[in-house]
């Protein structure tokens, strides 16, 4: 499959679909055709070229998901920078952090996100913009970016005294293999990985989200997933736009009650999600309902059964705007009782696989087609190679390579090697068989990630090591909770503990303060909820890493 030009196909998608209704920011209800988009694209490639923003230059991108968010990464790339998203939930720090070490020159940042952060001491930004209005917010005092702001209005007349049309869509030819996007997986300095991510990458996923049919002209979609994360971006903004698809920017939490009357309002075609949206409705709404005295007598006739699972289905399918043509799911593994259950009435769902190393697809199946505790098949252009003696049967590690591998982490050398071997296989961390029409099943998960409760990345490495580092703690494992919040075990240092003459009580006591600053220091959906004190020291591998899998019963 030859990947089309990431640049040219916002330039075509434009062009084509000019006065088409492109996006919708939900709460402020304000909605932009192609054509308009097109326009604030342009409006900003002006201010980067006054900047004397070049080639290969970074725009660090912070904020909630809308229409100024898009217009923001777009402009950046069809210019020939290079956009680094960044999650707003990470800690101001943190964030400040990612904008130094991708050598941001521009920051686009919500301005709630703005005041928490110390422009003192940001390193390269010479330019920094409300992502609410796109208008400069520093820095002030006689710097370019104040002169270049006076001037926006008559660089746009000069530039366009005769308005703004289609034909005037001519963006810069970029080659695939030029670096487009810098992901960060994760925000502290010490676990910071900025994924390379290539034209060629995020073209190769559009490319295959269009002509598979998960993407159609037309088409509506509700956006909920972060967009500073792959999944989310990728196919809720890039792919749909290149589509000619019409997205709603949710723009808020997602709970419950908010997403389902967005989805009435919008009507989705296509729904992109993370297992514990759709596993929240089945906890909370369906297994309740199977279990009652009624349900079970119902389920056990048969004929009655099959009516049954089929108005369960229906009103399932209602209540999520009633028109989606299927729902994709990635991002984490689906609960099996779940994924079982829906399977059985004919829900219209698949599960994909995907990381952000490979932006982020590696694996899909049309719904009518997938295979329950699947992840999908390999995409055409992905190759897939399980390390194991018997990769139909015998689990191993799920190695990859293809068109959707990343470039290599961003100033990180040694984490590029040891993740992309000489022969250019990725190495994923996850484990599983493959069957022999290339669909993927994991087994196990070797990485640690957890994901957050509105789909966002949690590294308990990363938490843990700020833990370890407080008073009275030896070492710490975090785990996640069946309701999704995170806790902590810890042993404590009895060390010093003892030195210090220290009751059981004063422990948890000091445990608790621990957890409290600890929580200061992170994103709110990275928050500990309870420390539990571990009486004895985690058991290791050789390379001292703590064997997780053994303590995973210790959760609830």
């Amino acid at each position: 499959m030859i990947t089309d030009n990431f640049i040219r196909l916002f330039e075509n998608s434009l062009k084509n679909y000019w006065d088409l209704k492109s996006m919708t920011d939900y709460v402020e209800k304000r909605t932009v055709t192609y054509g308009e988009v097109a326009q604030e694209v342009a409006k900003l490639h002006l201010l980067f070229n006054a900047m004397g923003f070049e080639k290969g230059d970074k725009v660090a991108l912070v904020g909630k998901n809308g229409i100024n968010w898009c217009v923001t990464y777009m402009a950046t790339v069809t210019y020939g920078g290079v956009i680094v998203p960044i999650l707003q939930d990470f800690n101001p720090s943190d964030i400040q952090h990612i904008i130094n070490h991708s050598d941001a020159k521009l920051l686009f940042v919500s301005e709630n996100i703005w005041d928490n952060i110390n422009e003192e001491e940001l390193l390269y930004v010479e330019g920094v913009y409300d992502l609410a209005t796109l208008k400069m917010i520093g820095p002030k005092g006689g710097t370019r970016a104040e002169k270049t702001e006076k001037m926006r209005g008559q660089l746009w007349n000069e530039k366009y005294p005769n308005g703004f049309t289609a034909a005037d869509v001519l963006y810069p030819t970029i080659p695939n293999t030029e670096l487009a996007v810098i992901s960060y997986t994760s925000g502290t300095t010490g676990y910071s990985k900025g994924v390379m991510l290539s034209g060629n990458a995020l073209a190769g996923n559009i490319q295959y989200a269009l002509e598979s049919g998960q993407i159609v002209r037309g088409g509506r979609q509700l956006a909920f997933l972060p967009m500073a994360h792959v999944f989310g971006c990728t196919y809720d903004f890039l792919s749909a736009f290149c589509g000619g698809t019409h997205t709603t920017y949710l723009g808020k939490l997602p709970s419950p009650k908010i997403l389902l009357k967005a989805m009435a309002e919008v009507r989705p075609t296509v729904i992109f999600t993370v297992p514990l949206v759709i596993e929240k409705i089945y906890t909370k709404q369906i297994r309740p309902m199977l279990e009652t005295r009624g349900m079970k007598w119902a389920l056990s006739i048969p004929l009655i059964d099959n009516q049954v699972l089929a108005t369960i289905n229906r009103k399932m399918t209602e209540a999520l705007g009633g028109e989606f043509q299927q729902i994709i799911i990635g991002g984490a593994a689906m609960n099996p009782e779940a994924e079982e259950f829906f399977k059985r009435i004919g829900f219209k769902f698949t599960v994909g696989y995907g990381m952000t190393e490979c932006a982020p697809l590696i694996s899909y199946t049309c719904w009518s087609d997938y295979k329950t505790y699947s992840v999908g098949r390999i995409l055409p252009n992905m190759q897939v190679k399980i390390d194991s003696s018997d990769p139909h049967n015998e689990v191993g590690e799920i190695l990859v390579r293809g068109e959707h591998v990343m470039m290599g982490y961003y100033k990180n050398e040694e984490a590029t090697a040891a993740a992309i071997d000489k022969d250019g296989w990725l190495h994923t961390g996850d484990m599983g068989t493959v069957d022999f029409d290339g669909t993927i099943y994991i087994k196990g998960r070797n990485k640690s990630m957890l994901l957050g409760p509105n789909g966002q990345n949690i590294y308990p490495e990363e938490i843990e090591a700020r833990l370890n580092n407080m008073p009275y703690v030896l070492e710490s494992l975090v785990l996640q909770m069946p309701d999704n919040r995170l806790k902590a075990l810890v042993v404590p240092d009895l060390t010093t503990t003892d030195a210090a003459k220290m009751s059981h009580a004063d422990v948890v006591a000091a445990m608790e303060v621990n957890r409290k600053e600890l929580n200061k220091m992170t994103a709110s959906y990275e928050s500990i909820s309870v420390i539990e004190l571990h009486p004895t020291e985690f058991q290791k591998t050789p390379k001292k890493s703590i064997k997780r899998y053994l303590y995973t019963n210790l959760s609830k």
